[in-house]
């Protein structure tokens, strides 16, 4: 009896854990790195009286719907991501976790707009009613 019980436990571990993974996991979505600007991110003590300006990159990525400018969550992670690269990223809160030929990212989102007709189109996606190849 007490074998059944602990397999009867051990089961529902199981399944809750299968079913709070399948829950959690949102399934990627893509995007392109359209732009890239230094912007300022904070100052940092360098004695006792100067300070220096810290910089930080912030990407734009663009989806067929929208634009979200984001940067990284530490000065020290700076890593150059390449313009126009296609990624897939997931979004949770204000935090993006993006894949950039292979490896992986995490970002704050510091802002996100709809898409405007002109960013669609540079963005590689036709107007309605646009039969041009």
């Amino acid at each position: 009896m007490k074998m059944k019980k602990r397999f009867l436990v051990a089961l529902a571990g199981v399944v809750v854990t299968t079913f709070t993974f399948a829950r959690a996991g949102e399934a990627p979505k893509s995007g392109t790195i359209v732009s890239e600007n230094s912007v300022d991110c904070g100052t940092k003590k360098q004695g006792h009286k100067a300070e220096t300006d810290l910089m930080c990159q912030e990407y734009v990525l663009r989806t067929d719907t929208m634009e979200y400018h984001i940067r990284q969550p530490k000065q020290k992670d700076q890593a150059m991501l390449p313009l126009n690269a296609p990624v897939q990223y997931t979004i949770d809160k204000d935090k993006m976790k993006l894949k950039v030929q292979g490896k992986s990212y995490q970002f704050l989102v510091v802002s996100e707009a709809a898409a405007t007709p002109d960013a669609k189109q540079s963005a590689g996606t036709k107007p309605a009613g646009d039969t041009k190849p």
